[in-house]
């Protein structure tokens, strides 16, 4: 697999901590980035997984769950 090559701007303090995370771990900051990206990659498409899979459920507008926790004497 090929590398590309991408300019990040990181603010100060992030960009220490993330150095700081791969010296301590012995690896390059492009190692540590590139899995925090493939982990947050990772959750979404986890949250789209669940999101397919109630596709078919009724929607409910929030009026609707307010008025449903009325009734049964929720609120």
């Amino acid at each position: 697999m090929s590398n590309k090559r991408s300019t990040i701007y990181f603010d100060q303090d992030v960009h220490r901590a993330v150095k700081m995370k791969a010296a301590a771990m012995d690896l390059t900051l492009s190692d540590v980035v590139n899995e925090a990206v493939r982990r947050s990659l990772a959750e979404d498409a986890e949250d789209l997984e669940a999101f397919d899979k109630r596709r078919r459920e009724p929607s409910l507008t929030f009026e609707d769950v307010v008025r449903s926790m009325k009734r049964r004497g929720k609120l």
